[in-house]
């Protein structure tokens, strides 16, 4: 018994290590759905125009970093099974989100951001901490931090080149999705967070977008 429980054990920190990679590491991640961008043609952009589209694509491509790492934390410190595998879902649900963003980038002549694995761990140790709060505000705290995404995305939207199709048609896509994430997480039952969390949320969301756009 033992021997199986410590198997168990290597088997779970292997299977997070992987996840670990498949976010941070550039071209580990695919795409179960294509990208809302294929059906849309590349835009002819200025050099400082395509900068800027990269800057803000990178930020989204961190934020769903964050994100996988929020729901693996979660996952492994929540309390009820159904729970648990809610966050695991929404987790796999995210790495389209993840790829479509990379790829964007690639047609962007840009790359992800190198402070991606300090993100990862410091959103997974949030995530964590939030799970071992209770599963009520484990999920409270994923539907705040789809409220704070939708916002972020939808600013980049009025952001982006004008003629940036492409990157216009993802973030339109990511938006629907996110707050379908964030109505789950309240109807399964998610409690309001008191304020001084919502506001410490959007000081670290502001710090990592401040760095991200140019790192």
């Amino acid at each position: 018994m033992a021997n199986n429980t410590h198997l168990d054990f290597l088997d779970r920190c292997l299977v997070k290590f992987d996840q670990a990679l498949r976010s941070c590491v550039p071209g580990s991640s695919n795409a179960r759905r294509l990208s809302p961008a294929a059906a849309s043609k590349e835009s002819d952009l200025t050099e400082t125009d395509r900068q800027h589209a990269a800057g803000l694509m990178r930020i989204n491509h961190t934020g769903e970093v964050c994100a996988q790492a929020l729901y693996q934390g979660q996952a492994a410190t929540a309390k009820l099974n159904d729970v648990r595998q809610s966050m695991e879902t929404a987790a796999a649900e995210e790495i389209d989100h993840l790829a479509w963003c990379e790829e964007r980038l690639q047609q962007l002549d840009s790359r992800p951001s190198a402070l991606n694995p300090l993100w990862y761990s410091l959103s997974y140790a949030v995530g964590a901490a939030a799970g071992l709060a209770g599963d009520k505000w484990s999920l409270g705290f994923v539907a705040e931090t789809e409220d704070q995404v939708c916002e972020h995305l939808e600013e980049h939207l009025d952001q982006l080149p004008e003629n940036d199709n492409k990157s216009r048609a993802i973030l339109e896509t990511m938006i629907a999705d996110e707050k379908h994430h964030g109505e789950s997480a309240r109807e399964a039952g998610g409690a309001e967070l008191p304020a001084p969390i919502k506001q410490a949320m959007t000081v670290m969301s502001e710090v990592m977008k401040k760095t991200t756009y140019h790192l």
